[in-house]
């Protein structure tokens, strides 16, 4: 039977943002389990602790970031399967260190994830004290 969903535990360090972006082919259901996340989702933002979740669906520019002053930790699960692939190969891409922009493009274009800016961006990173993203 093929698997209708994937899930992985990731760390988010203190300071740590990953750069808004859009699924375009899976939704997102984030959970808390350590620390204190923020997540932007379309119009909605909020700050989760151990137990917190919200979703992201498909089509919806979203973030998230480490809005505490301790590492935290949440586990994601995306559906459909198929996306878990895409961390597989950023994994290999940053073996060597940081990969170059325009490859993590690439790979991102291969599995329908699109990045963006967002007017709201600059805001978010001032008040949380985040490293901005690559471009950014």
């Amino acid at each position: 039977m093929a698997s209708t969903a994937s899930w992985s535990e990731r760390p988010c360090s203190i300071g740590a943002l990953v750069p808004p972006h859009i699924h375009t082919r899976e939704d997102e259901y984030s959970i808390v389990t350590e620390g204190e996340i923020g997540f932007r989702s379309g119009d909605r933002e909020v700050v989760l602790g151990g137990g917190g979740y919200i979703t992201k669906p498909r089509g919806e520019p979203h973030t998230m970031w480490n809005a505490g002053s301790s590492p935290a930790r949440m586990i994601e699960v995306i559906s459909p399967a198929g996306f878990e692939n895409f961390f597989r190969e950023l994994a290999d891409l940053t073996s060597a260190g940081p990969p170059q922009f325009p490859d993590v493009l690439a790979l991102a274009d291969r599995y329908g994830l699109q990045f963006g800016q967002a007017d709201w961006l600059p805001g978010l990173i001032e008040r949380y004290g985040l490293t901005p993203p690559p471009g950014g």
